[in-house]
C-alpha cells in the first residue's frame, strides 16, 4: 500500500495521470524537493538523472524505485518547462494539487533541493538522499531497499 500518495494523481513527463498506487507499489520512492529557480536544485538533478536511469532504465530487472518530483516552482509553466527540460522520466505530483504543502511539513522541508527516500507507507528511510548519492552512488540504493523491507528483485 502506497499510503503517503494514497487517493492522489500522479504524472509522468508526458503528463498523462498515472495511479500512485499502481506505480509506487513494491518500490523504494524518493520524494524530490526542487525547482528550477534553484541552482542547487539545476545542479543536483542532472546526477539524480544519472542515478535514476542507471537504476531502473538500465538495469535488469529494473531496480524498484521511483521518484516523485514535488515542486517549489513559482508557476505551473516554470514547473513543467523545468520538469521536461531537466527531470528523468520519473512521476510528478500536479503543481495545482496542494497535497505539496502538507508534504513539505511532514517531511519537514525548509529548503530545496531535498530528496526524502521513504518506505511504501511514507516512513522516512533518509532525508539525505541527496548527500547520500553525491557520497556512495548506487550503492546507497542497497541500504534503501534493505530498509523498505519489501520483496526484493534487485541484484546488487
Amino acid at each position: 500500500m502506497v499510503e503517503v500518495f494514497s487517493g492522489r494523481t500522479l504524472l509522468n513527463k508526458d503528463g498523462d495521470f498515472v495511479d500512485p498506487e499502481e506505480a509506487l507499489r513494491n518500490k523504494v520512492v524518493g520524494i524530490y524537493f526542487s525547482a528550477g529557480w534553484c541552482p542547487p536544485c539545476r545542479d543536483f538533478t542532472p546526477v539524480l538523472c544519472d542515478f535514476y536511469t542507471e537504476l531502473v532504465e538500465e538495469s535488469e530487472p529494473a531496480a524498484q524505485f521511483e521518484i516523485v518530483f514535488i515542486s517549489s516552482d513559482k508557476s505551473l509553466d516554470d514547473m513543467v518547462e523545468y520538469y521536461h527540460d531537466m527531470h528523468g522520466d520519473w512521476l510528478a505530483l500536479p503543481w495545482s494539487d496542494d497535497y505539496k504543502h502538507e508534504l513539505k511539513q511532514r517531511y519537514k522541508i525548509t529548503a530545496v533541493p531535498k530528496l526524502v527516500i521513504v518506505k511504501e507507507n511514507g516512513e522516512v528511510i533518509t532525508d539525505k538522499g541527496r548527500k547520500q548519492i553525491r557520497d556512495r552512488g548506487l550503492a546507497c540504493f542497497r541500504t534503501w531497499l534493505d530498509a523498505a523491507e519489501i520483496f526484493q528483485n534487485f541484484k546488487a
